[in-house]
């Protein structure tokens, strides 16, 4: 029988060891493969032969409550075959000499564009080796699918830190602005989940930002001014990508980008911190959530891992049925009761493609998010996967051999 890679790629997560262990999973049920190789560092470690065999995990469960990425991550993309092939070839030496049979990449926008652009030159090649792609981002930015892996874990974290932040706010009887950065450059997926603190007795956050809509400093003042007057505790979500309608972001007129041209923004919860201070001159703070929201798995969602965990077995079928160039999604079929099924889509079509929030689902008045957002959010955090402990400690994976 021939031999599967598996890759991580891309930021990490809470979940995205368990669409690891799916795949290995799936792999092994379908009874079609041969060893299995974990990809060290994404796709730089099938350039630079750099793999361990996990070929005979079986017990998932320490894995799948592990944080961020077994195998490392990397940030690499790959350039069009056209015009410098040099990268294809030597994956490709790689993969015959190592008789593979499937390619699994587990990752975002740019993990979807190396599994189509892998899919295509291998059918440029005559090449029977399958490339499936595997969903993964805290963003909950990937086109054809409901949501992604990830997002359901980050958005519970963030909702549950509104809450706790609430509770700290509320303890002094002074007027006062909390305001609290959070990941999205383009999409506020996470940052609307912020309203998912709200509560019988609090109503924090009374205002949410995203970047789907131009962002004001002057209606930014008038809406912190006016919420002041019903309340002395006032926090605010938003997130890092705001901007306003000329396209500016508040950080900054010039952000630096990364290699992949994505903009790298911090910020812009302490531009609008020192903006309150100044023009209301009333005691405010700001929090970066930062990394923070990314792996928290002690606060992990388990429908986001059990969804992670089927998405990867639905891959390994994929490529156990010689399918390639294909992606499995989740289709939602009702909210209350949450169900859906798992189906497969073409990467080309996901690759470099962004979902956002839909317009519709933020109020008109650009604050704010409507009932729409939270009835999507809300299943998505459901369920408690906490892991073992050991010394009062989280007992996590073993990840010396990234060292």
């Amino acid at each position: 029988m021939k031999n599967v890679i598996i890759a991580q790629s891309g930021g990490p997560t809470s979940a995205i060891n368990a669409s690891l262990a799916g795949v290995i999973s799936g792999v092994r049920k379908s009874g079609k493969f041969g060893k299995i190789y974990g990809s060290l560092h994404g796709v730089t470690g099938v350039l630079e032969e750099k793999f361990i065999d996990v070929t005979d995990m079986s017990d998932f469960t320490q894995l799948i409550s592990t944080p961020a990425m077994y195998l490392g991550s990397c940030r690499y993309k790959l350039t069009d075959p056209m015009k410098d092939p040099s990268d294809y070839n030597k994956l490709f030496e790689v993969f015959n000499k190592l008789d593979i049979e499937a390619f699994f990449y587990i990752g975002g926008n740019d993990s979807m564009d190396t599994a189509a652009k892998l899919s295509e030159y291998g059918r440029i090649l005559g090449s029977d080796i399958s490339f499936i792609g595997v969903p993964k981002t805290i963003d909950n930015d990937l086109v054809l699918t409901d949501h992604t892996p990830g997002y359901g874990s980050a958005a519970k974290y963030i909702a549950t830190s509104m809450l706790e932040i609430a509770h700290d706010t509320y303890i002094y009887g002074i007027p006062c602005v909390t305001i609290v950065e959070i990941m999205g450059r383009d999409a506020g997926w996470l940052t609307a989940a912020a309203a998912l603190a709200r509560n019988e007795y609090n109503e924090t956050p009374q205002l949410i930002y995203l970047p789907e809509v131009p962002f004001s400093i002057e209606k930014f003042i008038e809406d912190v001014k006016e919420k002041l007057k019903a309340h002395n505790n006032l926090v605010v979500a938003v997130s890092e990508g705001i901007r306003d309608e000329n396209g500016i972001y508040i950080t900054s007129t010039a952000a630096a980008a990364d290699k992949f041209g994505h903009a790298q923004l911090s910020g812009a919860g302490k531009a609008l911190e020192i903006i309150v201070k100044k023009e209301i001159g009333v005691k405010c703070r700001s929090v970066e959530m930062n990394i923070l929201q990314r792996c928290a798995a002690h606060v992990a969602s388990s429908t986001d891992l059990k969804e992670s965990f089927e998405l990867g077995e639905a891959a390994a079928a994929l490529a156990a049925d010689g399918k390639t160039g294909l992606m499995p999604a989740i289709i939602r079929e009702s909210d209350s009761p949450y169900t859906y099924h798992i189906d497969a889509v073409d990467t080309t079509q996901v690759a470099n493609k962004e979902s956002n929030v839909p317009v519709e689902w933020i109020t008109p008045e650009g604050n704010d998010v409507t009932d729409d957002l939270i009835t999507y959010i809300k299943p998505l955090i459901q369920g408690e996967a906490f892991p073992t402990y050991k010394n009062g400690l989280p007992d996590y994976m073993n990840i010396s051999h990234l060292i």
